[in-house]
């Protein structure tokens, strides 16, 4: 085409409207985004403007020193019944799961033969009682024969002195005194041999006695009975066979293991006071905890966990604790006075360790490291790092980077700003709860670049300009 010509209507009508196009793609990509304005744009805040967070001040009040663990319940007593003696076993005088007093019958085992031996000795002892009573009789006879012969050797010994009997004849008599004397012996050993005959038969009765007790088996404990391993009419071999195994549950043990930094704090107050010891009900139940008392910690630390091992006692009446059952321990070591208390999802981790974020007079934030001491319940004891009365945020701190300005939100679903919140970005933050706005700012609220925050002149209750779309909550 000619330069200088004018160009037809059709081309004028085409490249206005392509002008139009790309102006409407200007504006369209020149607009601010939804969400918080980037650093140093219109309206923007330090660390890309105010974040909505909840929060809670920090206190300063008394905290029970507890420790929360795992326990393992174990019975406080475990037999496994066993015979003593060798049988049919003949009758099972309880059920499986009952539970038994100490001292009840459980089993009773043939005891025909042992009855049996039990006459034979009781016969054997009486015939050894009648030959010792025979013996006895034996040596008193021997030793007047004896008396006698010793007084004739004395007289036939002055009689051959005398030239009257011949010494043939003394030496006769001499003889017959020293046999009557080995017979005086030899029947005093009877006796001796009788006797411990005697003892022998009442040791024998006394052995079959404590056997023939043996044939019926009672509990040893009061406890709860468990499967019964032999039924009746099988026969059992002594110290082998297992009948039944009986649980005491009255009182039972809960295991349990604590860090050995704790370990000082225990032993200090063991065996000066009672250490109390609550065994909480499981997840989901309601109820209160059992309470039982601290009796015994181990002598050594594992080294491969760093923990000690302690046991608690539980009178358990109601038997709520079961053996080998799992549950939640609570141990009671004391109080923290003046304790820092925070709740506990202000503390967070990073790579530095724990820290909270602080909210200054000014509504900006400081990343604060802390160092934590206990858990208590719901709450977070701090030992450093945080003075009582100071405000920490408890929810929104994924958003927030050192030096950010937050407006603090009511806690309620859907709740607003404190009055005089800051409004911020395009149309104000809807629900955007702010802390009771500084003397030059309440009335008319910080105004960003779409409309008045706050209750500003112009603006709407909830921060948005007058005839504007609600914005987006965040």
């Amino acid at each position: 085409m000619p330069f200088g010509r004018p160009l037809p209507v059709r081309s004028l009508l085409a490249v206005s409207l392509l002008a139009v196009a790309i102006l409407s793609t200007s504006c369209k990509q020149g607009e601010p985004a939804a969400g918080p304005p980037a650093k140093g744009g219109p309206g923007g805040k330090k660390g890309g403007g105010e974040v909505p967070v909840m929060v809670a001040k920090a206190v300063d009040r008394e905290v029970p020193l507890e420790i929360e663990v795992i326990g393992n319940v174990e019975a406080s007593s475990t037999v496994m019944i066993k015979p003593q003696v060798s049988g049919e076993l003949v009758k099972v005088l309880f059920k499986e799961g009952d539970f038994v007093a100490a001292g009840a019958p459980l089993f009773e085992i043939d005891h025909r033969a042992l009855d049996a031996q039990l006459a034979q000795a009781q016969a054997n002892l009486q015939r050894a009682e009648a030959l010792s009573r025979q013996a006895t009789a034996n040596a008193g006879k021997s030793r007047a024969t004896l008396q006698y012969l010793k007084d004739q050797s004395a007289r036939y010994a002055r009689l051959n002195a005398e030239g009257v009997v011949s010494k043939e004849q003394n030496e006769q008599v001499q003889s017959n005194a020293k046999v009557q004397q080995e017979a005086v012996s030899a029947d005093t050993s009877m006796i001796e041999s009788s006797k411990a005959e005697i003892q022998a038969q009442r040791a024998l009765i006394d052995n079959l006695k404590v056997q023939l007790s043996f044939t019926q088996i009672k509990s040893p404990i009061a406890g709860r009975t468990g499967t019964l391993l032999v039924k009746a009419g099988n026969i059992v071999s002594a110290n082998s066979s297992e009948l039944v195994q009986i649980n005491q549950l009255q009182p039972v043990f809960v295991s349990f293991a604590i860090p050995e930094a704790q370990l000082s704090v225990v032993g200090a107050r063991f065996g000066t006071s009672k250490i109390p010891v609550l065994a909480l009900p499981p997840e989901g139940t309601s109820g209160p905890p059992t309470v039982g008392v601290l009796t015994f910690y181990e002598n050594t630390v594992d080294p491969s966990t760093g923990t000690i091992r302690l046991r608690a006692s539980f009178p358990n009446p109601e038997r709520k604790l079961w053996p080998g059952s799992f549950l939640r321990v609570r141990m009671q070591l004391g109080t923290i006075p003046n304790a820092v208390v925070v709740p506990n999802q202000a503390v967070q981790t990073g790579q530095d360790g724990q820290f909270v974020f602080v909210v200054k007079e000014d509504r900006s934030v400081e990343m604060r490291t802390v160092t934590t001491a206990t858990r208590s319940s719901q709450d977070m004891v701090i030992s450093k790092g945080l003075a009582p009365g100071e405000t920490v945020v408890t929810e929104g701190q994924m958003r927030l980077a050192p030096g950010m300005k937050v407006v603090i939100r009511d806690g309620r679903p859907g709740g607003k700003g404190a009055k005089g919140g800051v409004g911020k970005g395009p149309g104000g933050e809807a629900g955007g709860p702010a802390p009771e706005a500084s003397p030059g700012e309440k009335g008319t609220g910080e105004k960003g670049p779409g409309g008045k925050g706050g209750r500003g002149e112009g603006g709407s209750r909830d921060g948005m300009p007058k005839g504007a779309p609600p914005a987006a909550k965040s």
